[in-house]
């Protein structure tokens, strides 16, 4: 990822979420955070700021640790929090906080999660599907890109997401949005939809990875699966979006690119 970075002279980086295993943060002053983050990404080219959402395993500890702005304190690059926009022009980023949109986390008693700031979850879920609603209408940006920890589709081994399928794709498709990058599914993945420009893209392959753990699906829609470690990359420009995949040894292992061409009034 560094080498690559300094390639591409990066701007900045996205986690899909699940930051800290297994079970999050315990507090602020757990060393998980120094030794699964500071010290993991030690490369000069990627001491820039990082934006990450929230996974179900984040929500497994403190939530509230990951989303305290001492982390920030101990190390400048980190930034998290639930449901946020970053907007740097001609493309603008949309992050979800997906994990309360999963009943399974609400209904099991196998783990315990931390639902500060979620309950009472029907009034918290909808609010976020109108705020991205309403951000999403707002947005001027050429391109529009959303961010969450969880499938909406997937051949992996969570496979889709049905309560974001139901709630939050519709959303999507209204708003003309060129891609979902997702993690949650241990594995590097597109998906391409059969009717409209939405790219789903899982960059989930950065720790453990499940190999051979892949159903089948319409081969006019999979362009990409791979069931290793890896990460991906996005360069965007005014007329054109580029998304190239990685293995550990940064080599590409899948590319896809589309354009778009705007009209300036004279």
């Amino acid at each position: 990822m560094g080498k690559v970075g300094e390639k591409m002279d990066v701007d900045f980086i996205l986690s899909t979420g699940d930051n800290f295993y297994d079970d999050g943060l315990i507090d602020v002053e757990d060393s998980l955070f120094d030794e699964s983050f500071t010290q993991i990404y030690t490369a000069t080219s990627l001491q820039k700021q990082w934006y990450s959402v929230l996974g179900n395993h984040d929500y497994r500890g403190n939530v509230l640790a990951q989303l305290s702005p001492v982390l920030s304190h101990k190390d400048s690059k980190w930034l998290c929090l639930r449901s946020f926009i970053v907007d740097s022009g001609i493309v603008e980023l949309f992050f979800v906080d997906t994990t309360p949109f999963q009943d399974k986390y609400f209904n099991q008693t196998k783990h315990t999660y931390d639902w500060r700031g979620v309950l009472p979850r029907e009034e918290y879920l909808s609010n976020v599907l109108k705020e991205v609603d309403t951000a999403l209408k707002e947005s001027s940006a050429t391109w529009k890109v959303v961010i969450g920890h969880h499938t909406i589709f997937s051949a992996g081994h969570h496979g889709n997401t049905q309560e974001l399928v139901d709630q939050l794709l519709p959303i999507l498709k209204a708003n003309d949005v060129d891609l979902y990058i997702n993690g949650h599914d241990h594995c590097l993945q597109h998906i391409s939809s059969k009717n409209g420009q939405l790219q789903f893209l899982t960059s989930g392959g950065g720790s453990k990875a499940w190999k051979g753990d892949v159903n089948q699906w319409d081969s006019n829609e999979m362009k990409f699966y791979y069931d290793g470690q890896g990460f991906m990359t996005l360069r965007v420009t005014v007329n054109e979006i580029g998304v190239a995949f990685y293995d550990v040894f940064g080599e590409i292992i899948h590319s896809w690119r589309t354009s778009k061409y705007t009209h300036m009034d004279s």
